[in-house]
């Protein structure tokens, strides 16, 4: 079939497994030209390592210390008729560019969140890798079954006490207006909390740990974003702020869990990007668009992997990390630069419908959406005709 991206809102419904390989191509490359960052990590543990920044970490570890990487995502294979979804066709292309390069890398695909998924890595972990020195947990999805009670919860995107008002840009039509949500009820804070805060990434550590499977000195990680003026009131005083706010407490408790290991927990705080994830949010494709106009003006704009590669060398494995007053990890600091997000703010004041394509780079912004499924990627002849069906290898 000839593929040819189908939008339906913030999602493409769609991906296309030629422009998925490209992509993580393109991200090995980058951390192959930057040569080795040493020989730690030895055995790697990403839990989300399909799409984003678990992807990035993923590739980071394997090619840029040669790491046995094992990785747990929930991805939908592709059929005769459908596309699979694009971290279906990223997990395939990193596995097999890793068996090309002679590195370790299994991919179990699963409810990351079930009891089941957690005892089959444990298995998976002491048949061939022994101990695990990295977690990273990048796991990003909207609802949450629980593996101890089965209830099933949902998150919301609200903010807390009050109304929030603001710009909003419709990527549809490239209208923006004025849009207002309502407060979250205390069901809702909590429920939000259940899905996106910290309880799950504990539950990892603690089976892992029970199991006897992390080596002396591990470090596991949690990824995170909290943003400045214009984005805090939708992820500070807000429902994703309180799920924040939690994995803070989590990282906190699991090194105290850890301290017999020698073991340390950070979040790390990363700067804002298009994913799946903040195409969903409100003032995030606007902010978006300002800020990568902003920082590629400035030289200072990031993807995932240039992101995942600083978190490696300046933050986890640094002799002298950059840590904030609560022991995250801020890889945002190029981002939070106060001149950069002074540009940001005057340029959100004065743009509109008009001046939209002028005063931000909405451009780049679409083409990093669409870049996500596998479209726009440099050398793919999005003409060809393509089978949707690729061979994985998974656990």
């Amino acid at each position: 079939m000839i593929i040819k991206p189908k939008v339906r809102g913030f999602i493409c419904i769609n991906a296309h497994p030629a422009g998925c390989a490209a992509n993580v191509q393109s991200q090995i490359d980058f951390i192959k030209a930057q040569g080795s960052i040493g020989s730690t990590p030895k055995n790697v543990l990403v839990i989300g390592s399909s799409t984003g920044y678990g992807l990035a970490s993923r590739i980071t570890a394997a090619f840029g210390s040669g790491a046995k990487t094992l990785g747990i995502c929930f991805e939908k294979p592709a059929t005769e008729r459908k596309t699979g979804s694009a971290g279906y066709y990223n997990a395939v292309a990193f596995d097999k560019a890793a068996e090309e390069a002679g590195l370790y890398a299994k991919t179990i695909n699963g409810d990351a969140f079930s009891n089941e998924i957690k005892a089959a890595t444990i298995e998976q972990i002491k048949a061939d890798m022994g101990k695990i020195d990295l977690v990273v947990y990048s796991l990003a999805s909207p609802r949450r079954t629980d593996p101890n009670t089965g209830e099933t919860y949902n998150s919301v995107l609200k903010p807390i006490g009050a109304s929030y008002t603001s710009k909003n840009l419709n990527t549809d039509t490239l209208k923006i207006a004025d849009i207002t949500i309502d407060p979250a009820s205390e069901e809702e804070i909590a429920n939000t909390v259940k899905v996106m805060g910290g309880e799950d990434w504990e539950m990892w550590i603690d089976a892992l740990q029970g199991a006897d499977v992390l080596a002396e000195g591990c470090k596991t990680v949690a990824y995170t974003y909290l943003g400045d003026k214009l984005t805090w009131p939708i992820y500070g005083k807000a429902t994703i702020g309180k799920a924040k706010e939690d994995l803070d407490r989590a990282a906190a408790a699991l090194n105290e869990k850890l301290a017999s290991l020698s073991g340390q927990a950070n979040v790390a705080v990363l700067k804002a990007l298009v994913t799946q994830a903040s195409s969903a949010i409100p003032v995030m494709p606007l902010y978006l668009s300002i800020l990568y106009r902003v920082m590629k003006e400035e030289g200072t704009h990031e993807g995932c992997i240039e992101q995942a590669y600083r978190l490696f060398t300046e933050g986890l494995y640094a002799s002298t990390p950059r840590l904030d007053d609560v022991n995250r990890l801020r890889m945002d600091n190029l981002e939070l630069q106060p001149e950069t997000q002074a540009k940001v703010e005057k340029l959100w004041e004065e743009v509109t419908e008009e001046n939209l394509l002028e005063l931000t780079d909405f451009k780049g912004h679409h083409e990093a959406f669409l870049n996500l499924f596998g479209f726009e990627a440099n050398g793919v002849d999005y003409d060809a005709d393509i089978s949707p069906l690729v061979e994985d290898s998974f656990l």
